[in-house]
């Protein structure tokens, strides 16, 4: 399934980041240099294949045991190759031959199980009831281990694509998979490179190519060691030779256990913290992200300010901002680093308790700090949880996920009671430098001292949030464009967006001027040429418009909105011929 917003270890989503097809593309532009923690391990050594990574079978070779029990959690199993003999063992329903029709398109969408494959069609009838159109294709992997459900996905030349059909397991059913609920893409959804980089252990997308991959889309299937561990190779070359260090610790590998409390959460963060926009750094791709450094040296995470009238109450994702908004978090943040609440304190990844053991395993994890005597409730209360004295399931109750149909979370943030107020805290998060967004995960200061990010990266998040109707953002997206205009002007995104401002004030020319500009020093922008083809619309420059439609349609030939301006635009030219 498609969803901006990753998975949590015992929840095992199946669910993908349901980015929006205008999100996380291109690269972000001009960041400050965050300050390195004290504990910073150094930069693991690079090797020819795949820039350090030797793949979960090399690490295996020396622990088996964890890798053992690795493979047998949600992380382990998160993306698996459809194969006949994995089709056997997943209870996709029966028959083998499922149909759904969808009220709001008129198509009927069918699942099949055929000759080992699995198969996905969409068909139209008409009134006597024969076919119109069918389109069918096979299958190539499922993502998740069934917690919530299983999507799917499938490729078709170098572009990988989100199925419109998931199995949803507490519904026991297919039905439509996130996002096509909105609208139907056919087998036109791709799969952005910020979706499959959590749900995958080493993706292989092409830079400037949206949805695109190479061959093999991915030298790693599942999620493995070297996505918390980071690049193995030359962990492996100091043990073959025999360099093992002296007190157990080796720098050419990441444990992070050794780190501090803000860089070992940034690693969980990296696909569980979702936030409300998130902003790549200049020249940055979520492959970039290595275990051990700032993850804001890679991606920026921005929440909108809670207020006590709004309060968060999102759990989809949005793991760590919940966790932070605990007492038991709050509590311990200034004590030292072993016995600070973070993400590994309750979750070891390499350890996966079933349905039945977790009661009992997170309980274990709570009298780390707290005692029996520490809960208050009354003892019959107690008693009448299932199983009794169920810590998380009065402490962080499971809830439903607004966003994706049949689907369930457990809420991050640890309460006393389910009515309990959320902290002062909760509501005093912003900076005078930055009055209308928290930054979650800044690698230097934290507080009201905090430096704001760099104008370059906050534009990118207002644009972000602007985009998606979050109409309180315009006025500082264009109070930091004016300032990024005077002493950045040079830059790509700088250029996009004062075009983007001055088609919106219809000032053709000045934004024709400015989007060209644009393109000439990054020409990989489809949004720039749809502003583009406006632009010279509205000039009437007829010619011009569908060239920069047509080039948009080359960049993102799957962004209905991209074709959708080439079909107008063909239209207002009377080229009727050419529309597909």
């Amino acid at each position: 399934m498609v969803c901006p917003k990753m998975l949590r270890f015992p929840d095992r989503l199946f669910i993908l980041v349901a980015l929006v097809l205008a999100s996380g593309s291109g690269c972000a532009f001009g960041q400050r240099a965050p300050a390195l923690a004290a504990d910073t391990p150094p930069a693991t050594a690079k090797a020819s294949n795949q820039d350090g990574y030797v793949g979960t079978a090399a690490c295996a070779r020396c622990h088996r045991g964890i890798a053992s029990s690795f493979a047998k959690a949600s992380m382990g199993r998160s993306l698996t190759p459809i194969t006949p003999e994995f089709l056997k063992t997943l209870p996709l329903g029966s028959p083998e031959t499922t149909s759904l029709f969808d009220a709001k398109s008129n198509h009927h969408l069918e699942v099949q199980v055929e000759n080992g494959k699995l198969i996905q069609s969409e068909y139209e009838t008409g009134a006597s009831g024969q076919e119109i159109f069918r389109n069918a294709h096979e299958m190539g992997w499922i993502i998740g281990t069934g917690e919530n459900g299983r999507g799917v996905l499938l490729r078709r030349g170098d572009y990988l694509f989100q199925a419109p059909l998931s199995h949803y397991t507490r519904a026991a059913r297919w039905d439509l998979s996130p996002g096509y609920q909105n609208q139907d893409d056919g087998f036109n959804r791709v799969i952005q490179p910020g979706c499959i980089y959590c749900h995958s252990g080493r993706p292989q997308p092409i830079a400037g190519r949206d949805g695109s991959y190479r061959d093999p889309a991915f030298t790693q299937t599942s999620i493995g060691c070297e996505n918390c561990h980071g690049p193995g190779a030359a962990h492996v070359e100091a043990m073959r030779k025999g360099k093992f260090a002296k007190n157990g610790s080796d720098p050419m590998i990441v444990n992070p256990e050794h780190l501090s409390s803000q860089l070992a959460d940034d690693i969980c963060m990296s696909c569980h913290q979702a936030g409300d926009a998130r902003v790549l750094q200049p020249g940055k791709t979520y492959q970039d992200f290595r275990p051990g450094d700032p993850l804001e040296r890679t991606v920026a995470i921005f929440q909108i300010p809670p207020t006590r009238d709004n309060p968060p109450n999102e759990d989809h994702v949005q793991h760590y901002y919940s966790m932070s908004l605990s007492r038991c978090f709050l509590a311990t943040r200034n004590l030292s680093a072993e016995k600070q609440l973070r993400c590994i304190s309750c979750h070891d990844p390499h350890v996966e308790p079933t349905e039945a053991e977790a009661p009992a395993y997170f309980k274990s994890k709570c009298l780390a700090c707290h005692s029996e005597a520490s809960c208050t409730a009354p003892h019959v209360a107690r008693q009448a949880t299932t199983p009794s004295d169920n810590c998380i399931g009065c402490h962080m109750p499971r809830r439903s996920i607004g966003v994706i149909s049949h689907s369930s979370a457990t809420n991050h943030r640890i309460v006393r009671t389910p009515d309990e107020p959320f902290p002062n805290e909760t509501f005093n998060q912003t900076t005078a430098t930055m009055p209308d967004l928290v930054e979650v995960n800044p690698a230097g200061q934290r507080g009201a001292g905090a430096l704001a990010p760099p104008a370059l990266i906050r534009l990118q998040a207002y644009k972000l949030l602007k985009v998606e109707g979050k109409e309180q953002f315009v006025q500082s997206w264009l109070k930091t464009l004016a300032e990024l205009e005077t002493f950045n002007p040079e830059n790509a995104i700088v250029q996009a967006s004062l075009g983007h401002r001055d088609l919106d004030d219809h000032k053709y020319a000045e934004a024709i001027s400015h989007l060209e500009h644009s393109l000439r020093l990054d020409p990989l922008q489809p949004f720039v040429y749809v502003d583009l083809s406006a632009a010279q619309d509205q000039s009437n420059k007829r010619d011009e418009a569908i060239l920069s439609a047509r080039k948009a349609v080359a960049l993102a030939p799957f962004n209905p909105g991209m074709r959708k301006t080439l079909i107008y635009q063909l239209i207002q030219d009377k080229q009727y011929d050419q529309v597909e």
